[in-house]
């Protein structure tokens, strides 16, 4: 046991620490040291294999420090037994005495056994004087012995290298000179090569010398350090030696030479490497240009089992490897080590023969060769660009010509794993059009590479373009044979035109700066499009196009649509203005062959097996553009939504009737096939469907469609086994999901996949306990933050989760279990099981069954304050959990008695955490309206200054003073502007005059903009806007109740609590008196009967449809507030306001299973203002904000959720009043398209907020917790103005179409 804590604690430090000799060493003889040695010879022989395996000298270190753990024989061998007695001998007795204290103190304690007996006489031996004692003089005796050992290895050496160099020295016969320095040592005279040594092997290589004597020589220089032979004075004469050499027709002799090149390329760096690099490229080049070497012609061909063949395939891929090496040197070195090797690679490469004695044949160039090797050019950096065009323009013509059945069998030449002993001609110009093909590829990655562009070609008398080669790039696509596409391993090598040009130009496309020079224009797109035209048009042309073609071209289409400015091509051309009529673009095209090939509207390759693949390969692209908001705008007149949904149904169908397979029948395996081909055609269709999920308005085609719960099945199962959501989405699900979740039917659809099942059990695992089958192998760390690292991911995936309308969904009518008791084990698998569990602890059964209270309730308050940042959502868990009654109560149980009659708070984590709940969800108002008390300590002697309570009302530090009393002075000015105003006959010219003293208001005194004047100007806007028939969007309505009617008829309770909100923070703003809840109350309940006449009865599962609006009316509690209470002037007001187009995206429970909307938009129970306004806000986000939108994916938030959320609740709690009113105003009197605007310039607003909490990894809740401070609409209102000229005709347009249009 002591031998145990010995080793762990001080063996480690043994054959580092060096101590003295000291006196207690004098009893230790030589025959002692001699004994230690050779048990410590026998213990390294025994582990011997281990350290030599090892890679390092620290990992042959960490070998021995755990050979306990790793050796079975460790106490087996003799070093350890010596140690073991040495132990023994010294501390037995004082370990002996400490056991018996221990057992004998043991019926005296509570902690007994023998773990703690252990630990006890551990820590106190190694306390004691006599250990300190032992150990020092362990140490010193092996430090002794170490040393020892380590001065009789050195001398072992020394006189081994003498010996090595006394038999060397015999076998030269003396033939090395003086020239070496006698003061050398010994090591070094053994290694070094001198002078006069080489000058013998120069002699010796000399091809008059016989043959024994020029092996001999080259053996010597074999065997030499390749530094030392490259440092020679007479290297250059060597080098000019071997070079002839290699041309040596005895083929063993010229191997050698081969093998000591390939040596020095292995062993030596780069600035001696050149000489050798430069010296076998000279070779090359020489033996190239003799007449008396027999160079195959692209007639006969090369067969690779000829002697010479194989000889100069040697050289060549010798060359070759070590032209893959050299890109890692270039930095390191000076260019003219860098240029000397590209230059006699050039002079190479160029070789030009002379063609007097030639009459019809072409002797190959050394570029066939080099392609032989390496048909991909993966060494190339800088070569002959023209020879590389000139080469792809001959093959193009030779394609023109050739059947494909010849192209196929060239183009699995190439990629075939079989050796092949001899190249035809043909193969040969094949094997060298690749290699031509992957040079261009990689040198138009590089600027200067493209500026060789436009180049003059042999034979033509047009310059080459860069938009000619990329066109020619593309027409060879059509060349390609039609074979099947496929990724297995046996094709992973695919050498086909139309791969090799599609992985070419995916190369292009990954490179954004050479992607728009080269890709990104017209010319190439109608060229990769134009078999696309002529097989919608079925001209003979497109007999020419193969299903592979077709396949490849996707790819590529694919690639450019998923970046932007190649989507932006596809959609609009380059000539934004021209007329699609005229001139369709790209994503017209694709949309339409699309279309026909999914509503097999077309003879196109039917009955082919390829079809579902072209299919799947061009709905890719589509998916590509309609994945984006403004793909989606171009895309939607051709429905591909509804064609994916049919191509599906049918598909389900299919795959229900595959036949099931017998055993012993014949066609087992082709069923099974089948089969498989079909689950995969479906999964892939509903993952096309899936990806409309991107946008919101595709969220509402894919609920059109009937196929969401599908959908968001498949999402959760590739989600499950962590798949990638696209090959082209640089992110993953997390935007989908907000989208989802944003709804109600996608909040079902989520539940009902088991999305939100798996990701509340996954939570609880890192929350509270693990699974049961994983091992612990320590325990976990103490979380410091208030929610820990390992839940961080599942916190922000459930607020992503919990919008309104899933929350609603999800939560709605349903009631907490409440269990007198909850099982440890018992997990957690819905939303309400998590209020239960960590927000609502109001019971010691719910404590107790947690292992981390503290940190799991700190996880739910947080939760918590997040949620109810949405008003409705805070009034929905109010009305069925009286979340605050519990709060205040967990508050007064947290309370401590300091005298007879006075309590004080406990001040803790959760004490600080619920006190920030109860202020955030009490208190109503902007940034400035209201104090939140932060959630961390103080330094000094008050950690926390802020008052709690556990009781309403609100201490009055947390009421801002400095809207108090709000402000109704400058109403006056606002009057005498009101006389501005002419109504004049011609009521465009009038309304135009408003909206414009109403924006130089607005940039000038926008405060005056409230109160009674602003009441004054509402009402007279609406009323002459509600009397212009070409103004009103919504028929009038006619109502006849009165106050008596509506008194009796009851409110929501979520309708209740808003009124109660409403009013206190219309009195907080000095807006409201007593009594404004009554008349409040009138005016929710006229709105709701007025609304009643209006809609249609649905029968739908979701909650949110059954009844009336379940959330609470925030506009007319907004409009009451700006009517300072007036019931009758808010009521009028709402019935002309009804009329206006405003009043869809203003009033949400306006357009609440409305009559005026079609009847699947009702269904599917998504608000105009989710697939109208927020959908446009991203659209203008991604063009006018693009850091913010690409934060947005990063984060895997979607900014249409949070727009939604403001919007919905007008802005409370994240503008200050004066700001809310300015929003509604106008939205009012500029248009419905201003409550898009204000969104983009809030986003602008928070640009670097923003950037810094994607970051920190906390966007979305910084966007739901934080109030939108310094933000004012008149400081942006010449921004949104900006935007109005560029896009309020499309989204004016767009938001007309909500309605049922009358036929």
């Amino acid at each position: 046991m002591v031998l145990s804590v010995v080793k762990a604690n001080e063996w480690q430090s043994w054959d580092r620490i060096r101590f003295p000799i000291s006196h207690t060493m004098a009893c230790f003889s030589r025959d002692d040291e001699a004994m230690l040695q050779a048990l410590l010879r026998q213990l390294f022989q025994s582990v011997k294999e281990k350290i030599t395996g090892a890679p390092s000298l620290e990992c042959a270190e960490e070998i021995l420090l755990h050979l306990e753990e790793t050796d079975e024989n460790f106490h087996n061998y003799e070093f350890v037994k010596y140690l073991r007695q040495y132990v023994c001998n010294t501390l037995g007795s004082m370990i002996e005495e400490e056991m018996e204290k221990c057992i004998s103190d043991q019926n005296q304690s509570e902690d007994s056994g023998y773990d703690t007996v252990v630990q006890h006489v551990t820590k106190r031996t190694q306390e004691s004087k006599e250990y300190k004692e032992m150990m020092h003089s362990l140490k010193n005796i092996m430090i002794v012995v170490v040393e020892s050992m380590i001065n009789k290895f050195e001398d072992d050496e020394i006189r081994i290298q003498e010996r090595q160099k006394k038999l060397q020295n015999e076998k030269s016969n003396s033939y090395c000179t003086d020239n070496c320095s006698d003061s050398d040592s010994s090591f070094n005279q053994s290694y070094k090569f001198c002078q006069g040594k080489l000058q013998l092997i120069l002699d010796q290589l000399d091809p008059g010398q016989p043959k024994e004597v020029r092996y001999e020589a080259l053996q010597t220089l074999c065997s030499a350090p390749p530094s030392d032979v490259l440092n020679c004075e007479n290297w250059a004469t060597l080098c000019e030696k071997l070079t002839v050499s290699l041309a040596d027709p005895d083929l063993v002799f010229s191997d050698r030479i081969l093998k000591f090149y390939a040596q020095t390329f292995t062993l030596s760096p780069l600035h001696m490497t050149k000489e050798i690099y430069t010296s076998l490229a000279k070779h090359l080049e020489l033996y190239f240009l003799s007449r008396e070497n027999r160079i195959p012609t692209l007639s006969t061909g090369v067969d690779i089992t000829n002697a010479n063949v194989i000889r100069l395939l040697k050289k060549v891929r010798l060359l070759n490897e070590y032209q893959k090496e050299v890109p890692s040197f270039w930095i390191r070195h000076p260019e003219k080590y860098m240029e000397e090797i590209v230059e006699s690679t050039l002079s190479l490469l160029s070789v030009k023969y002379d063609q007097s004695h030639l009459v019809s044949q072409k002797i190959l160039d050394p570029i066939y060769f080099l392609a032989l090797v390496d048909a991909k050019a993966v060494w190339f950096k800088k070569w002959m660009i023209t020879a590389a065009v000139q080469q792809c323009v001959q093959y193009f013509e030779l394609c023109e010509t050739m059947k494909a059945d010849e192209i196929l069998r060239h183009s699995k030449l190439c990629g075939n794993k079989q050796k092949n002993f001899y190249y035809s001609g043909q193969e040969l110009q094949y094997i060298y059009f690749i290699h031509s093909l992957c040079l261009l590829g990689r040198l138009l990655i590089y600027t200067q590479g493209r500026k060789l562009f436009p180049m003059k070609l042999k034979n033509r008398k047009d310059l080459v373009s860069l938009t000619d080669l990329l066109v020619l790039f593309t027409q060879l696509i059509y060349y390609s044979p039609g074979c099947p596409k496929t990724t297995s391993a046996a094709h992973s090598e695919n050498y086909s035109p139309a791969s090799m040009v599609t992985e070419v130009l995916w190369i292009l496309c990954d490179q954004k700066e050479c992607a728009i020079e080269c890709l990104y224009n017209n010319t190439v797109i109608e060229a990769l499009l134009q078999p696309i035209h002529n097989l919608m048009k079925g001209t003979e042309a497109a007999s020419h196009c193969s299903e592979t073609a077709l396949i490849h071209v996707a790819d590529i289409l694919a690639k450019i649509a998923s970046a932007e400015e190649g989507l932006i091509l596809l959609l609009y051309g380059e000539n934004v203005n021209s007329s699609e009529e005229e001139n369709p673009t790209g994503a017209h095209v694709i949309a339409q062959f699309s279309k026909k090939l999914l509503d097999e509207d077309s003879p196109i390759f039917s009955g082919s097996e390829m079809l579902p693949v072209v299919k799947g390969a061009f709905i890719s692209v589509c998916r590509q553009i309609y994945s984006t908001c403004e793909g989606l705008q171009v895309l939607i007149p051709y429905s591909l939504h509804e064609s994916i949904a049919k191509a599906w149904k049918k598909t389900s169908l299919l795959s229900e009737r595959v036949p099931t397979p017998v055993e012993g029948s014949d066609f087992v395996s082709s069923v099974s096939q089948q089969s498989q081909n079909i689950m995969v055609w479906e999964d892939n269709l509903l993952d096309d469907l899936l990806n409309f999920a991107a946008t919101p308005k595709g969220l509402l085609l894919l609920q059109r469609t009937g196929a969401i719960n599908e959908c968001v099945t498949l999402m959760f199962n590739r989600y499950a086994k962590k798949l990638q959501i696209c090959r082209h989405k640089k992110f993953g699900y997390g935007v989908v999901v907000t989208q989802v979740a944003s709804t109600a039917a996608g909040a079902i659809a989520l539940q009902s996949s088991g999305f939100i099942n798996a990701l509340i059990t996954d939570l609880w695992a890192n929350l509270e306990c693990g699974r049961d089958d994983v091992r612990v192998a320590h325990p976990r760390s103490t979380p410091v933050d208030p929610i820990d690292r390992s839940c961080q991911k599942s916190f922000l995936a459930l607020v992503n989760l919990l919008s309104y309308p899933a929350v609603y969904e999800l939560v709605g009518n349903q009631e907490l279990p409440n269990k007198a008791e909850y099982s440890l084990r018992e997990v957690p698998t819905c939303v309400t099981d998590i209020i239960d569990r960590l927000i609502i602890l109001n019971s010691e059964a719910k404590i107790r069954s947690l292992f981390n209270y503290e940190q799991s309730h700190t996880f739910g308050l947080r939760l918590l304050s997040v949620i109810c940042c949405d008003l409705d959502t805070l009034l929905l868990l109010e009305a069925q959990y009286q979340v605050s009654e519990m709060l205040l109560n967990a508050q007064e149980e947290n309370m401590l008695e300091t005298s007879e009659n006075y309590r004080d708070f406990i001040i803790d984590g959760l004490s600080v955490e619920r006190n920030h709940v109860l202020v955030r969800i009490n208190l109503i108002g902007g940034p400035l309206e209201r104090i939140l008390p932060p959630r961390i300590l103080e330094k000094g002697n008050v950690p926390y200054p802020w008052p709690m309570f556990s009781s309403y009302p609100l201490p009055d530090c947390y009421l801002s003073e400095v809207t108090r009393n709000a402000d109704i002075k400058q109403d006056n000015d606002l009057s005498k502007l009101l006389l501005c105003f002419k109504i004049t006959d011609k009521q465009t010219e009038w309304i135009e005059n408003y909206r414009r003293q109403f924006c130089k208001m607005m940039k000038t005194k926008p405060d005056i903009i409230s109160g009674a004047a602003l009441v004054e100007l509402l009402e007279k806007f609406v009323f002459h806007l509600s009397e212009t028939s070409s103004e009103c969007y919504f028929p009038s309505v006619e109502y006849t109740a009165t106050d008596a009617n509506v008194k009796n008829e009851s409110l929501s309770s979520v309708q209740k609590l808003g009124i109660k909100m409403t009013v206190r923070y219309g009195k907080f703003l000095n807006l409201l008196k007593d009594g404004a809840e009554n008349h409040l109350s009138l005016v929710l309940k006229h709105c709701e009967r007025f609304l009643k006449q209006q809609q249609i009865p649905i029968k739908s599962s979701l909650l949110c449809l059954q009844e009336s609006y379940t959330g609470h009316d925030w506009f007319v509690s907004s409009l009451f507030m700006i009517m300072l209470g007036d019931k009758e002037k808010t009521f009028q007001f709402l019935q002309q306001f009804s009329r206006l187009l405003t009043s869809a995206f203003l009033w949400l429970p306006r357009l609440h299973i409305s009559k005026y909307l079609p009847i699947d938009i009702i269904e599917s129970g998504i608000h105009p203002v989710y697939f109208s306004s927020t959908h446009y806000v991203e659209m203008l986000l991604k063009a006018e904000v693009p850091l913010v939108f690409s934060a947005f994916h990063m984060s895997g938030f979607a900014p249409s959720q949070i727009c939604l959320q403001w919007i919905t609740q007008c802005f409370w709690n994240y503008l200050d009043w004066i700001e809310v009113c300015h929003y509604i105003a106008t939205c009012i009197f500029l248009g419905p398209d201003y409550q898009v605007y204000i969104c983009i310039a809030i986003f602008k607003h928070l640009q670097q907020d923003i950037l810094q909490h994607t970051q920190t990894q906390d966007l979305q809740v910084f966007l739901k917790e934080e109030a939108l401070h310094g933000f004012r609409v008149s400081d942006y209102l010449e921004y949104m103005e900006i935007l109005e000229q560029n896009y309020r005709p499309v989204l004016l347009r767009d938001m007309r179409n909500i309605r049922v249009q009358s036929t």
